[in-house]
């Protein structure tokens, strides 16, 4: 039940998130394959073939994966996960999500994030987000979505530690943030 809990297929104008499928992993690689998007990543050599294939074996074990479809170009323009969902604490963290260079800047991840954060407040009271120090685009792309910096933490990527901080987003923070975009 609680991997189909998480495994809508969600969409808006922009864009069209469905559970990742095996059958994705090349249109998705295609999507991640510039260096570029991983320059401020602690993983900054996902891009690369081996790397990649972990990466995608993750997202597909974790079974809240999606791939991020333009609705424009029916084109897989990158991925989004739900993970680490604690029923107790009634949070969810939402994360690992890249948008191939094309899309970036415009309205893209914040209609992708818009879709994950809606459905979750269904179900949860809080968001997590866990964001490397170094990721500053990340952390400009997500101040849209109205978070509160909640702490710092070292994260384990394959035996090295990271500085990574964590955002908190509850359902009157979200309200916020959408009363201020409009």
């Amino acid at each position: 039940m609680e991997t189909t809990l998480w495994q809508p297929r969600l969409e808006n104008e922009l864009v069209l998130l469905r559970p990742l499928e095996h059958s994705d992993y090349e249109a998705l690689y295609q999507a991640a394959s510039d260096p570029l998007i991983w320059e401020q990543h602690p993983a900054y050599n996902r891009h690369e073939r081996e790397e990649f294939d972990s990466f995608f074996g993750e997202s597909i074990a974790c079974g809240k994966s999606f791939v991020i479809i333009d609705r424009k170009t029916n084109k897989i323009i990158g991925s989004t996960r739900y993970y680490d969902y604690d029923p107790e604490d009634s949070s969810i963290k939402i994360g690992f999500t890249f948008l191939d260079r094309a899309h970036w800047g415009g309205s893209f991840n914040f209609a992708n994030k818009q879709l994950l954060v809606e459905y979750a407040f269904r179900y949860v009271d809080k968001i997590i987000f866990e964001i490397a120090e170094v990721n500053i685009r990340s952390q400009k792309g997500n101040t849209r979505l109205g978070l509160e910096e909640a702490g710092h933490f070292m994260k384990d990527i394959k035996g090295k530690q990271y500085p990574y901080i964590t955002y908190l987003l509850t359902p009157e923070m979200w309200a916020n943030a959408k009363r201020m975009r409009a």
